[in-house]
C-alpha cells in the first residue's frame, strides 16, 4: 500500500507549480518572449511520470484553471489543454521512463505540442484569426530545458522523499 505524501511534500509539488506559474508570467520582451519555454506543462509532464499515482488529469485541469486566470484567456482553454497533457504523460509514463533523456526531451516536448496545438486552434476558432509561426516557437525551448528542469526536481524529489 502506497505511503500517503506528508504535508511537506504536498506543499513541494505546489510550490514547484507556482514557480512554474511564476516563470510563465514573468514580463519579457517580444524577442526573448518567443523562446520562453511553457514551464507549467514541463513541470506537470514531469510529476506525472514521477508519482503518476497521486498527479494526473485532475491535477492538470486545476493548474489550467489557475492558468486561465493568470492568463485572462478563455476559461477552460489551458485548462482542457492541460487535462489533455496530463492525459498523454500519464498513458506514456512508462514509455518516456526508458529513452535517454535526448530522447525523452524530443518526446516530452512533441506531448506539450500537442497540448499547445490545442489552445492555438481554440484561439483561432474563436478570435477568428489563423495561428501564427511565433506561437510555435516556444516549443523548441521546451525540448531544450526539460533535461536541465528533469534533473533538478529530480534531485528536488529525491531529497524530498516523495515516491
Amino acid at each position: 500500500m502506497d505511503n500517503p505524501l506528508t504535508l511537506k511534500q504536498r506543499l513541494l509539488i505546489l510550490a514547484s507549480f507556482v514557480l512554474a506559474m511564476m516563470l510563465a508570467i514573468i514580463p519579457l520582451p517580444d524577442s526573448v518572449r518567443l523562446l520562453r519555454p511553457d514551464w507549467v506543462s514541463l513541470v506537470l509532464v514531469y510529476w506525472c511520470m514521477a508519482v503518476p499515482e497521486r498527479i494526473g488529469v485532475g491535477s492538470g485541469w486545476i493548474v489550467g484553471l489557475f492558468l486561465d486566470a493568470l492568463y485572462g484567456s478563455l476559461l477552460g482553454e489551458q485548462a482542457l489543454a492541460k487535462a489533455l497533457l496530463a492525459f498523454l504523460a500519464l498513458h506514456f509514463t512508462l514509455r518516456l521512463r526508458m529513452f535517454p533523456r535526448s530522447q525523452q526531451a524530443l518526446a516530452v516536448g512533441t506531448l506539450i505540442a500537442i497540448s499547445d496545438l490545442m489552445v492555438i486552434m481554440i484561439k483561432s476558432l474563436v478570435h477568428g484569426t489563423p495561428p501564427l509561426w511565433r506561437d510555435t516557437a516556444p516549443m523548441i525551448a521546451n525540448v531544450i530545458v526539460w533535461p536541465v528542469l528533469f534533473t533538478i526536481l529530480r534531485e528536488v524529489r529525491r531529497r524530498a522523499k516523495i515516491s
